[in-house]
């Protein structure tokens, strides 16, 4: 449990494809929280899963490519309404595929050149990782 609430910490692995010094964002799909809103693709980390197997099994399920590896490069946690999360986000550079929305959710690429997002609303945990990309020399 973390200290700023009794809700279980849900861990959760999130992927950064960079490409041409653009982002992959995905549309959370209807009937989910957050419906609409712009996310990085990943998803909750199983038990016994390390974070790069999760974050590759979840990129397979979600957008369908294969990463061969990921680099972590920020921890964050955010209390959303329906969750308390710990989001282990990670860089990757190279996949196998191209990206398609397995879970009927668009997809787009952003370019990290923007000041701020074309896509809108962007989940809120997603703003911060955003900020520290365009601090980032990718």
């Amino acid at each position: 449990m973390n200290q700023s609430t009794t809700r279980p910490i849900v861990e959760v692995a999130v992927g950064v494809l960079i490409q041409n010094h653009t982002v992959l964002l995905g549309q959370r799909p209807h009937g989910k929280p957050y419906a609409g809103y712009w996310e990085f693709p990943g998803g909750k980390v199983e038990p016994g899963e390390t974070i790069f197997l999760a974050l590759r099994r979840e990129l397979q399920e979600e957008i369908n490519i294969v990463i061969e590896d990921a680099n972590e490069f920020m921890v964050l946690e955010h209390d959303y309404p329906h969750a308390y999360v710990r989001l282990h986000i990670c860089l990757v550079r190279q996949w196998q595929g191209n990206p398609q929305g397995m879970e009927e959710q668009q997809l787009a690429w952003l370019s990290l050149d923007d000041s701020q997002s074309s896509l809108e609303p962007l989940l809120p945990a997603t703003i911060p990782i955003m900020e520290k990309l365009r601090g980032m020399s990718l």
